[in-house]
Formats: C-alpha cells, sequence, structure tokens
C-alpha cells in the first residue's frame, strides 16, 4: 500500500481543541478533504489560506445518509487512487462517523493505507455539561439510523448527529413511544467550545427549541421511576421472577405447569370475549393476562433449570421464519392458499414420517377443537366432503340416532350419540368456515348476559328467582332478547 487516507479529527467544535500535530499535518498536506465544511475548526483553517474540499454537495443529492456516506467514501477511494490525501472530520474519527468505519472496512479490499491520526470527542465536553459518569450506563446513538428496540431508557442516552429538525423529530417520536410526553431531556450545542449552549426542555418542545446542526447531541437521563418502566419487557421478567422468589407471592411459588393449565384456558377465552366485545383496551389487558401465563411458565422453566423465557422465544423466532420461507428466504408466493401450502410443506418436513396423518394433533385440545383438527387433517387426504348437503343429512342421521338411544337404549349409547351429533356438527361448521368453539364461547356469553338481566328483573320486583315460574322467566328472557342483549 503506497497510497494513504489519514483521518484526522477536528474536535467539538473550538479551534483551539485541534493538537499541534494535527495542525501541521492539515497544513502540510497535498490535499485535504473534510466531510463538511460547516464546522468552525474548517472555516478557520480555510480562512488561513487552507484548500480544502468539503462533501456538503453530496449531501444535497441524497435521500438517504447511508447513501450520503456511500457516496462519499466512494470519492475518497476514487481520490486516493491519485495520491495520499487527509480526510478531516468532526469530533474524534472514531465516534460516530460512519464513513471512517467504511473507509476501516475496506481498506484492505481497495489497496490504500487508513490511518487515524485522532481529534479530540465532543463526548468528553458533553458528558462534563451534563455531569454525567458514563461508567453508570450510557449508551450512544445515532440519531440519524437507530431503531427503537435498541433504546435502552435505564441509561444515560445520547443521541449524536441530530443534524437537522427532521431528525430531532424522529428521536422525539421515538422517544414519545418509550416515555412521558414531558420527560425531561438536554439539547447541547457545540459542547465544549466557546459556544456550547445546554438546554433542557420537556420531550415533546425537542423538535421546537433551538435550530439544531451537525454540532447539536441530545442527553437523555436513566429513567428512575418505576412506573415509566412498566412497557419494559424485562421489568416484566424481573416483576414475574420476582413474584416466584423467596419473598414473592404465595400463591405464584406453588405453581405448577399442570396447575396453570386450567388458567390458560380461561385466559385464552377472556381475550376471545374481549374481541367479540370490541372493546381494544380490554383486548390489551386481556392479552397481557396471556402474556402472564407465558411467563409464568417460562420463570417455572428457569426456576427448575430446564429452559427459560429466551429459549421460549428462540424456538419461536426460528418456527416463524423456518415456516415463512416465501418472506425470509428465495421462495415465491402469490395467493393464501400458497402460502398454506408451503405452511404445510414445511411443517411435514420438520416431522418427518408419521404413522398416521393424525399424529401431530394436540391431545390436549377441547373437545370441539379436537375434532375440528382431526377432520381438517382427514380433509388434506381428501377425506371429506365437497358440498354442504351430506353433511346437512349426516347431522339429521345423528340427531335421529341420538333421539332413538334417549328413548331406547343405554346411557352408554345416548353418550355416544352425542358426540357422533356433536362431531356431524363441527363438520357443518368447518365447511362454513365456522370455529365451533368460538361460536360456542359466543352462545355462553349470550347467554349469561341475557340470564344475569333475568336475574336484575327479578331483583327490581323484590322477588326470589328460584320462586318463580318459568313462564315469568321465559318472558324476562323475551325481554332481553328484544333488547338486543348479546
Amino acid at each position: 500500500m503506497n497510497n494513504k487516507i489519514t483521518i484526522i479529527g477536528t474536535g467539538a467544535g473550538d479551534f483551539d481543541q485541534l493538537s499541534m500535530g494535527s495542525y501541521r499535518k492539515l497544513q502540510s498536506a497535498e490535499r485535504v478533504y473534510a466531510r463538511t465544511i460547516d464546522h468552525p475548526v474548517i472555516q478557520e483553517l480555510t480562512n488561513e489560506g487552507l484548500d480544502i474540499h468539503g462533501f456538503d454537495h453530496i449531501y444535497e443529492g441524497n435521500e438517504s445518509f447511508e447513501q450520503t456516506y456511500r457516496a462519499i467514501v466512494d470519492e475518497l477511494w476514487a481520490e486516493a487512487t491519485k495520491g495520499s490525501l487527509v480526510y478531516a472530520v468532526p469530533g474524534h474519527p472514531m465516534m460516530a462517523e460512519a464513513t471512517v468505519q467504511l473507509l476501516l472496512n475496506e481498506s484492505k479490499k481497495q489497496g490504500i493505507d487508513v490511518e487515524v491520526a485522532g481529534g479530540q470527542s465532543f463526548l468528553d465536553a458533553l458528558f462534563t455539561a451534563v455531569r454525567i459518569d458514563p461508567i453508570e450506563g450510557c449508551q450512544i446513538l445515532d440519531a440519524t439510523r437507530f431503531i427503537r428496540d435498541e433504546v435502552q431508557v435505564r441509561n444515560h442516552l445520547v443521541f449524536v448527529q441530530v443534524y437537522d429538525q427532521f431528525t430531532a423529530s424522529n428521536v422525539k417520536l421515538t422517544l414519545m413511544e418509550l416515555l412521558p410526553d414531558d420527560y425531561e431531556v438536554t439539547i447541547l450545542q457545540a459542547a465544549g467550545s466557546k459556544d456550547e449552549s445546554v438546554l433542557s426542555v420537556p420531550l415533546f418542545e425537542l423538535d421546537r427549541s433551538v435550530e439544531v446542526n451537525n454540532l447539536t447531541a441530545v442527553y437523555v437521563p436513566p429513567v428512575q421511576e418505576e412506573t415509566i418502566l412498566y412497557r419494559d419487557f424485562s421489568w416484566l421478567r424481573n416483576v414475574v421472577a420476582t413474584l416466584r422468589g423467596p419473598d414473592g407471592c404465595p400463591w405464584d411459588k406453588k405453581q405448577t405447569h399442570e396447575s396453570l393449565k386450567k388458567y390458560l384456558l380461561e385466559e385464552s377465552y377472556e381475550v376471545i370475549e374481549a374481541i367479540d366485545s370490541g372493546d381494544v383496551d380490554h383486548l390489551a389487558e386481556e392479552l397481557g393476562d396471556v402474556l402472564l401465563q407465558v411467563m409464568l411458565h417460562a420463570q417455572i422453566g428457569e426456576d427448575d433449570g430446564m429452559f427459560s423465557v429466551d429459549d421460549v422465544i428462540y424456538h419461536l423466532n426460528e418456527k416463524l421464519i423456518r415456516r415463512h420461507p416465501h418472506v425470509f428466504g428465495e421462495e415465491k408466493v402469490n395467493t393464501e392458499e400458497e402460502v398454506v401450502g408451503v405452511w404445510n410443506r414445511v411443517k411435514q418436513e420438520e416431522k418427518g414420517s408419521t404413522s398416521s396423518k393424525l399424529d401431530g394433533i394436540t391431545k390436549g385440545l377441547t373437545g370441539l377443537m379436537r375434532a375440528s383438527e382431526l377432520q381438517k387433517a382427514a380433509a388434506k387426504v381428501g377425506f371429506d366432503w365437497d358440498e354442504a348437503e351430506p353433511i346437512w343429512d349426516k347431522v339429521k342421521e345423528e340427531l335421529d340416532e341420538f333421539y332413538e338411544a334417549v328413548k331406547h337404549h343405554t346411557y352408554d349409547s345416548q353418550e355416544e350419540e352425542l358426540g357422533d351429533l356433536l362431531f356431524a356438527i363441527v363438520n357443518l361448521a368447518r365447511f362454513y368456515k365456522i370455529d365451533p368453539e368460538v361460536a360456542l364461547h359466543r352462545t355462553n356469553h349470550k347467554f349469561e348476559k341475557r340470564f344475569q338481566y333475568i336475574e336484575k328483573r327479578v331483583l327490581e320486583n323484590n322477588e326470589l328467582i328460584d320462586a318463580m315460574s318459568l313462564e315469568i322467566l321465559d318472558q324476562y328472557w323475551e325481554e332481553a332478547k328484544s333488547k338486543g342483549i348479546k
């Protein structure tokens, strides 16, 4: 490698922050390029007569920072083939400088040496300005390309590269999903320079309080109030672990996988009820109750040294990616039917050869759910009706057989014939794409509401429900129906 790119950091802002060694390299360089001319040190050097080529025009011609950085680096490689050069960047070259990382990563491939000569980071001045010790836990994020899931609000947060109002607005909107709107944040301008400005504002004013530029950073103090962390998954994990810990809840500590089964079913049905009600807030609450059951099972697994919620999440991610090759792989599908075909094929590949097409159906399902799944499995190999009329005939046939069993046969035969009738009704529901379990749950809910109406009417009349005739109770029932109670 003969030609070389020497990268020099121009510091946080003031000209006197530039080291004598860096100053001499800049003055003696044949060619100097700067990521941006809009920096006090670069402007001072220009005033002294140094010829510096800036890349500000590239920012204006690209739609994303990634494209901008790529274009700058490509131009630097092209210029470096003509001879060595100095590349000046704000602050320290190794701090929030994507172009520097690209240069370092591609140096060997390009056959051009890249040397980092150093520079003063603005972080030293920033930590001093907001009076924090980063060793307590500090996260530094590039405001131009961070995502919400990266943000850890229990740490000191520093957002750099807050170039413009759009970037500041993106930071604000993301933080408002995690923090209260009036959470106090600090805007720092030109930290460590004579023009340093430190302004604390409520979060919702972040993009309105000052004119931001390439010397702007935003500091967010760590969350201290527990209730703000209630949306945090790791906080939930700690809460559940505490409930089952030595000083936790006696009821939670005694639970097992077996004892929790009924609660998982109950909570699942309550989710269905919330969906039927159309109340989204209630749905969010009930989904939380189902999540609690998952977390309790995961914590029991962790307490027993068998598995943790991390394993649960791993298996879920792995399965979702494996069963969606049309999303995460190269396979192409165009219709919902093709998606189902891919899903079933992948499931079959996972199971390998089995002795029966019914082996994979969970035995712990409710009767209606298991009947539906058995019929679906049989239908996949053609053991199914293509139209509804034969199914209707089968329902009528099973109803007649149950009626005969009730009149003339034993309890066992009555139970068997009733089971056949229910199985036939499930088949009919499946043909019309109705989930029998959901349908029955809906009817149960309707019965409950109407019966509670009867109880209310009886109470209004100062009567005892068990002393009233069926005729009167039925009148109240019809009242409930006429009022549209469901």
